[in-house]
């Protein structure tokens, strides 16, 4: 569907958009691929068929490329989190923190480079503060309803919410960087990690 707003932009301004939508994608595999010491700005014009000078019209340097992924990926995964949770508003709290874990481990997975970016990849001379981002505040909130609604044992929230995150973070990364490894069934193995992560949170 193309909105008002897109048909009121000019060609040349849609061109833009299209070249920016492809530099990022292009950045991101090879971001991916060969690391971040990998890739040059000169490398990508080459693979996207545009300028280099091109290139620095939308990204002053390698680093804020690098940077926008960052925050695209941590935007992507936080509104699939929300669409989760806007789905299952019906469920019972716990069950809605299952789900909630279960869909981020599957995002993670079938969506391996957004979460690489989001959680794994590292750019050198990155001094930036980790951030609480929207995926969190999402599981944090979830958290804090099961602490007030007593379906959770009475403890600090956010020590909650980051055993709860480490548990799920583990698998989702070792399924995404070791996908040769012999894993054993893979759904009855997340579900396992899910349930001992939300039952030891459980109130008994």
């Amino acid at each position: 569907m193309v909105t008002r707003q897109a048909e009121s932009r000019t060609p040349r301004e849609r061109y833009r958009d299209v070249l920016r939508r492809s530099i990022l994608d292009t950045a991101r595999e090879a971001f991916v691929r060969d690391g971040y010491e990998g890739v040059s700005m000169r490398k990508l014009a080459e693979k996207i068929g545009c300028s280099h000078a091109n290139l620095y019209l939308h990204f002053k340097d390698k680093e804020a490329l690098f940077d926008c992924l960052v925050e695209e990926s941590f935007d992507r995964f936080g509104e699939g989190m929300r669409k989760l949770i806007e789905s299952a508003k019906g469920d019972d709290t716990v069950k809605l923190v299952r789900k909630l874990a279960r869909a981020y481990v599957e995002f993670g997975v079938n969506n391996p480079s957004v979460y690489e970016f989001a959680f794994l990849l590292r750019r050198p001379g990155n001094e930036r503060a980790d951030k609480p981002h929207l995926a969190y505040e999402r599981l944090r909130a979830l958290v804090r309803r099961c602490i007030a609604e007593k379906r959770f044992r009475r403890m600090d929230v956010d020590v909650a919410s980051q055993a709860l995150w480490a548990g799920v973070h583990g698998i989702t990364s070792l399924l995404i960087l070791r996908p040769r490894f012999p894993w054993a069934d893979r759904d009855r193995l997340i579900d396992l990690v899910v349930d001992a992560a939300v039952d030891g949170l459980v109130a008994r």
